[in-house]
């Protein structure tokens, strides 16, 4: 961080391979914004009401965003080669980003998630920071909510939680702390872009030659190393060139949003896990499992043969990685046991499948991939995304992030809960994310209400599947 009175210089950053995808993957219809609703309870933010309370948690605002610096950049783009980096916005404004929604009468939980469905379905301006923080008040239990989104080409869904993080502590506050001083860097001239990209284009192809060299120098060495990966990139292809199960929420998506959320207590979740083996996520992909077979029953869909298949983040990210905003995310896809009908038999086949996917690095197929496209030449990246967006060869991606075991303020106020939300892609009409936080696990789900014009019998399906799963624990 510099403080005022430092030099500025010209200067950007590049967006890896992996940040660009998710700005090719965006389109009319599909924007590309993770997010979450949280909920507060108590707390001074909200007493004076409207103006006074936006205005104070505007000021908060700027007095913490010194810790994620990627919140006053904006996307610039390199002539000629139209690659995107990150430049600081000189005309900032943090009045642009963090605003203000108030929910009609009653102010149940019926009207937080039309406006939070509505707040969720706009795209985010790319002129600007990608993000966006939104106070509704008006809730009926006298508590108000914070909606946050954030642009997945800025970060993954760990480091996505990086400013909101740094807007909340572990103890009440009452004061709003003093603002750091803040100057842009002057953007760098088109040519400069250019010429660094160019230099940047030179040194990764050297890199590759080297590589490529001490191949052929040790060849049974290069094929120990890569087998791991070259098998996971195999696997990823068959299943990626053979089209998953059709389903009722599988379709061409529009551009409105519905939202929905759960919360289920932490301590039975973990009490299952510790039963039956495996982890909270084995859990929670048999719930969804059994969620989802409950579901095409309502729909009149057998569920027996269907190639059903699901993608599962996993975090590449080690613990000193953790402050820092980029994409460090791959990913496992799963086939869920819609055929079996018993949830333990469910959980012992998803639990032998990830157990597998860990100990063949399943995980490293779409790293290799990632990494392939760094030294792509141009157009590679937009060529395989658009290429995946056709084959579309996924049902629904389940996310899950673990969050702080014990309670965060926001200022005086204590946060009851998170409920995130993960972006649509093509011909994905519903999006299940988790957040544990303070002992409970918090299920926010995004759907297209053309494809899910019921999302509320899936939501209670949830609940339904995890005490079957409970039940037959006992």
């Amino acid at each position: 961080m510099r403080s005022a009175g430092e030099i500025a210089f010209p200067a950007h950053e590049r967006l890896s391979a992996q940040d660009r995808s998710f700005l090719v993957f965006e389109e009319p219809h599909h924007p590309m914004h993770l997010g979450a609703l949280t909920r507060f309870e108590g707390g001074t933010l909200i007493g004076g009401g409207g103006r006074d309370a936006l205005a104070r948690l505007r000021a908060h605002v700027r007095s913490r965003l010194h810790l994620a610096p990627r919140y006053r950049q904006r996307i610039a783009w390199v002539p000629l080669l139209n690659r995107p980096v990150w430049v600081d916005d000189a005309g900032f404004d943090v009045r642009r980003h963090v605003r203000h929604a108030r929910l009609p009468p009653p102010g149940g939980d019926a009207q937080l998630r039309r406006v939070a469905a509505r707040l969720f379905e706009r795209p985010l301006d790319r002129a600007r920071p990608l993000w966006e923080l939104w106070l509704v008040d008006g809730l009926a239990d006298g508590g108000f909510a914070l909606l946050v989104k954030t642009h997945h080409a800025v970060a993954d869904g760990i480091s996505a939680f990086g400013l909101f993080a740094a807007l909340l502590s572990p103890e009440p506050a009452s004061e709003v702390a003093r603002t750091p001083g803040w100057r842009p860097r002057p953007a760098p001239h088109p040519l400069e872009l250019l010429s660094h990209e160019l230099r940047h284009e030179m040194r990764s192809r050297g890199a590759l030659a080297g590589r490529v060299a001490r191949a052929l120098a040790a060849p049974i060495a290069l094929q120990r190393d890569l087998a791991p990966g070259l098998r996971a990139v195999a696997g990823l292809a068959r299943f990626a060139l053979k089209p998953p199960a059709a389903t009722p929420h599988n379709r061409p998506l529009g551009p409105d949003r519905r939202f929905d959320w759960l919360e289920l207590d932490l301590a039975p979740v973990k009490a299952v896990k510790s039963r039956l083996g495996g982890t909270v996520n084995d859990v929670v992909l048999t719930t969804v499992t059994g969620a989802v077979r409950r579901y095409f029953a309502c729909r009149n869909v057998d569920p027996r043969g269907l190639d059903y298949r699901v993608v599962v983040p996993v975090s590449l990210r080690a613990d000193d990685e953790r402050g820092l905003t980029d994409n460090r995310v791959s990913a496992w896809l799963a086939r869920l046991p819609l055929e079996e009908a018993d949830p333990l038999e469910q959980h012992a086949r998803l639990q032998r499948a990830t157990r597998r996917f860990k100990q063949r690095g399943f995980a490293l197929g779409p790293g290799l991939l990632a990494d392939a496209a760094e030294i792509a030449p141009p157009g590679a990246l937009e060529l395989g995304v658009r290429l995946t967006a056709r084959l579309h060869p996924y049902n629904l991606i389940v996310s899950n992030v673990a969050g702080p075991p014990t309670p965060l303020f926001l200022l005086d106020a204590r946060l009851r809960g998170g409920f995130p939300q993960v972006p649509l892609f093509a011909h994905q009409g519903l999006g299940v994310a988790l957040l544990s936080y303070d002992g409970r696990l918090c299920w926010g789900f995004n759907a297209e209400p053309e494809a899910m014009p019921d999302l509320g019998t899936f939501v209670a399906g949830v609940a339904r599947s995890f005490d079957d799963l409970r039940a037959r624990c006992a």
